[in-house]
């Protein structure tokens, strides 16, 4: 920490805050909703093209359901253990639950009716038809029931449900059919039948020779498409699988279960092998919520409620399809006219031919904002280390890499050809369980040291060192960033990296490796903000330097960007600067669990949430300081998890240049947005997004950093 902030006096004590009560604080799983209403909203905008916005209903479907598997199930397990303890918002489990529930009745309507009544006949006008089983023409449904005999039969497994055969165990996310059979003697039974996750959910309609050969002249991607759902396809055809039976009905239904992983780390002798067993763990969890079609009879509806040990406040009825992140099919196809436009990063390598990467570095910090600038510049630079005989030695984080990934692939090359790597890599990072397990084992048997991180945490911030040696000694390079060391996602998560070779940043990255992979107890850095430890205390210690200089000059100024906003004491002091007079301007993209605009307590602080094209996923933490502005950014956000139970950097922007275009550039652009931004209103609630048709002179941050392009920051 900066000795001149810790030097400075206790700022003057103030009364308690004014309404210190429950009601200052939003409700953290309601705030999260209203953040995937506002993905909702980007589906439902007719101004963005069609195919982005089937994807951020995919988006959408897919949230949720993480929502459910985590959140909802963690307050049901607190429901059931009889906890106590409400969250600052005063909201007790229970009655979150049913909030919850409320929030997303009407809502998942909005989903039905922007699928039903606007998706679909926008897709089918533009040569995209997602047609239901009884809309197919008779050779259609015979050319289906043809690809179903070869394709679908043989994966099928039809599962009895009655004395001789036990309910079959229902996987998480599994899409299912419930079947009613009737005997000779008309005697009704239950089957089971799962929907295949091996093939697509979209199943597109043989067409016939003459269509086939019609089609081929066609020169739009997308055009003449039909496609027609999996359930249905599968439902059609049962009488296959139950020759000599009656069938009755068949209904879709869907379950989602607790995929929240709980792994006893310090009962575990080898965390790799714990890990393996414990995320096949997944698809076992309590049930956290059913998925029904509203034609599924009554008596069908208890068989599941019953046999699955649900409540009614469960149950969620639609009218289909269940599962909207089955609709990413469709978003991916690739029909240019209906996406947006390309967006091509500016790629720059760092070397010339004047001067070596290393002395480019050497002489002054590079910082990269993706996706406007390429992240093919960092896997650049780590080749060139992997190759390069003066490195010695690379240490690296790895939390969210995704498949096929060119950085490990750059760190195995490097430890092939001799030298020391070292890699933490985080197992716990959710939902990315199986693939890191995968990189590890393969990083291992590549002689590379790996490491699991600090017990009952998780390593989520993003470092990568490089050490060289050079004619004046051994030097180190530095790589520290908002976002994943991953090249997939970081084509639209936005996201700043920077390049270093600052001797003192550099000492503290190392350290910080010293402390995730051995037993360093170092808690004290010159450069760095780290988590756990003392971050929250200094940022609430700069905050409290804010509010000094309110009183001093009147010129007290905080900007941050982030993507959530939750933890009490920091919510506190911000509370306690808006008191003070000092403006706050705060872009939370998901949670925000403080209230803006309540007089007496926030009236100075503007919350906006941005939403678009690109997933705004910088952490950027401006402090005006009177004139001695200091920029904070890195991997963590203002909430508990991160500052208590991850570890997490932020680091300052030294150079003026990159200092400047931070703040002007990224941070002060964003928050200058009209086009995507959304603004939090007291209530918790977010004013509607602008439509560009009405403002056609407003700023649209993601647009004006295409077209002016990325470029270095030097």
């Amino acid at each position: 920490m900066n000795p001149e902030l810790r030097a400075q006096p206790d700022p003057p004590r103030e009364e308690p805050l004014a309404g210190a009560s429950p009601q200052r604080y939003i409700n953290r799983e309601l705030s999260w909703l209203r953040f995937n209403s506002r993905v909702l909203e980007e589906a439902l905008d007719a101004v963005n093209p069609l195919l982005e916005r089937v994807k951020f209903l995919s988006i959408y479907g897919g949230n949720l359901d993480e929502f459910f598997m985590i959140r909802v199930s963690g307050l049901r397990e607190q429901l059931a253990a009889g906890v106590v303890e409400a969250p600052p918002d005063g909201m007790t489990p229970k009655e979150q639950l049913s909030a919850i529930r409320s929030h997303l009745l009407p809502e998942l309507r909005r989903v039905r009716d922007c699928w039903r009544c606007d998706l679909r006949p926008a897709l089918a006008q533009a040569g995209i038809a997602v047609l239901d089983w009884e809309d197919l023409e008779k050779g259609e449904q015979r050319r289906l029931r043809a690809h179903f005999r070869s394709e679908i039969f043989p994966i099928l497994t039809p599962l009895a449900f009655d004395q001789g055969h036990p309910f079959p165990h229902i996987s998480n996310l599994s899409l299912n059919l419930a079947v009613t059979v009737r005997d000779a003697a008309g005697a009704e039974a239950f089957a089971r039948v799962k929907v295949p996750q091996t093939i697509e959910r979209l199943v597109p309609i043989p067409a016939e020779k003459k269509d086939r050969d019609a089609l081929r002249g066609l020169t739009e991607p997308g055009a003449g498409k039909r496609l027609v759902w999996l359930e249905q396809v599968v439902a059609a055809n049962l009488d296959l699988l139950f020759p000599g039976i009656d069938l009755v009905s068949a209904h879709a239904f869907r379950v989602t279960r607790d995929a929240d992983l709980e792994i006893g780390e310090d009962e575990a002798a080898d965390l790799l092998t714990a890990m393996v067993e414990v995320v096949g763990q997944r698809h076992f969890g309590s049930v956290v919520r059913l998925e029904i079609d509203e034609s599924m009879p009554e008596r069908m509806r208890q068989i599941l409620v019953r046999n699955l040990e649900v409540q009614p406040y469960q149950v969620y009825v639609s009218q289909g399809p269940l599962g909207f992140q089955g609709l990413s099919e469709i978003a991916a196809l690739n029909v240019a006219e209906l996406r947006d436009p390309p967006l091509v990063p500016v790629f720059g390598s760092l070397a010339s031919a004047e001067e070596s990467q290393w002395a480019r570095i050497a002489r002054r910090d590079v910082l990269l904002y993706h996706p406007y600038d390429s992240f093919s510049t960092v896997v650049d630079f780590l080749n060139a280390a992997a190759e390069d005989p003066d490195v010695v030695a690379i240490k690296q984080t790895l939390y969210r890499v995704g498949p096929n990934s060119p950085v490990v692939e750059a760190l195995r090359r490097a430890r092939e050809n001799g030298k020391q790597v070292s890699v933490l890599v985080e197992l716990k990072a959710r939902f990315d369980e199986q693939n890191n397990i995968v990189w590890a084992r393969a990083l291992e048997d590549a002689g590379v040291h790996v490491a699991y991180g600090l017990l009952g945490l998780k390593t989520h911030a993003k470092l990568l060192l490089v050490v060289r040696r050079e004619p004046g000694g051994v030097r180190s390079y530095v790589h520290l960033s908002t976002g994943n060391y991953n090249p997939i996602t970081a084509r639209t998560y936005s996201d700043i990296g920077c390049f270093t070779a600052d001797r003192e940043l550099a000492a503290d990255v190392a350290h910080l490796f010293n402390a995730l992979t051995g037993y360093s107890r170092k808690s004290d850095y010159a450069k760095l903000l780290v988590a756990p430890g003392r971050m929250r205390e200094q940022i609430v210690e700069r905050i409290e330097r804010e509010i000094r200089v309110q009183h001093e000059t009147g010129a007290g100024r905080l900007a941050f960007k982030l993507n959530a906003l939750v933890d009490k004491e920091c919510i506190d002091a911000l509370y306690r600067a808006a008191r003070a007079g000092v403006r706050v301007d705060l872009q939370v993209r998901g949670i925000c669990c403080l209230r803006p605009g309540v007089p007496g307590l926030s009236e100075h602080v503007r919350v906006t949430s941005l939403v678009g094209r690109f997933l705004e996923h910088t952490r950027v933490y401006w402090f005006a300081n009177g004139g001695d502005e200091e920029i904070l950014i890195g991997s963590a956000d203002l909430m508990p998890r991160n500052l208590d139970h991850r570890v997490e950097v932020l680091f300052r922007v030294e150079d003026p240049t990159l200092h400047a275009a931070v703040r002007d550039d990224i941070l002060f652009r964003h928050l200058a947005d009209t086009a995507n931004t959304r603004v939090l209103l007291p209530d918790g609630e977010y004013t509607p997004k602008r439509s560009a048709r009405d403002d056609p002179a407003g700023i649209d941050s993601h647009d004006s950093m295409i077209r002016r392009g990325g470029r270095w920051r030097v």
